[in-house]
């Protein structure tokens, strides 16, 4: 399952993150790395995009970056 199929109000655990050069690097950077325990917080409108919160803070992504992101 990816990050962009998690429903709103569920925790789950982050297990690879794909994407390729720039992209990858700035999720890493982001703090989106195996094994953070990350929670949806929001969904907006029209689906995107998803606010999330992982480490003590809140941060938006666009659908298109969580469906990189694989979590169990």
């Amino acid at each position: 399952m990816t990050l962009d199929q998690v429903a709103i109000g569920k925790e789950v655990k982050i297990t690879k993150v794909g994407g390729e050069g720039e992209l990858r690097c700035r999720l890493l950077d982001m703090g989106l790395i195996p094994k953070t325990l990350v929670k949806i917080q929001k969904v907006a409108p029209m689906g995107d995009p998803i606010e999330i919160q992982l480490r003590g803070y809140e941060l938006t992504i666009r659908k298109e970056d969580a469906g990189k992101i694989e979590v169990i």
